[in-house]
C-alpha cells in the first residue's frame, strides 16, 4: 500500500528551511532506511509545497513522520494530509 503525504508551506519557505533542513532530511534518511519513505520532495515554480510518498500497510508511518518534522513543527508547514495512493503501475503496486 502506498500513501502520499502533501505539504502546504508558508510563503517563505525557502528562505525559512535552511536552518531545519539537516534535521528534516536525516528524518527522511531514516524513514527511507527503514523502507517506509519511498520518494520525496518540494514541488517546484513555484516552491509552494511538498509531497512525500511512503509504503506500508497503514497512513501510520507517514503521519508520524509528520509530526515529528522539523518543518511541521516550526509551522514551515500550514498544512499537512496523508492520502491512500492505490497504484497501478510500477515497484510494489497495490492493484496492477
Amino acid at each position: 500500500m502506498h500513501y502520499i503525504l502533501f505539504y502546504d508551506v508558508v510563503d517563505d519557505y525557502v528562505s525559512r528551511r535552511a536552518q531545519f533542513r539537516e534535521a528534516h532530511l536525516k528524518l527522511a534518511r531514516q524513514a527511507y532506511e527503514r523502507g517506509e519513505l519511498v520518494l520525496a520532495g518540494a514541488l517546484a515554480d513555484p516552491v509552494d509545497g511538498a509531497v512525500l510518498v511512503f509504503r506500508g500497510p497503514t497512513p501510520q508511518a507517514a503521519e508520524a513522520f509528520a509530526r515529528a518534522d522539523p518543518y511541521v513543527t516550526n509551522k514551515l508547514v500550514t498544512r499537512w494530509r496523508v492520502r491512500k495512493w492505490t497504484t497501478v503501475v510500477g515497484e510494489g503496486v497495490t492493484s496492477p
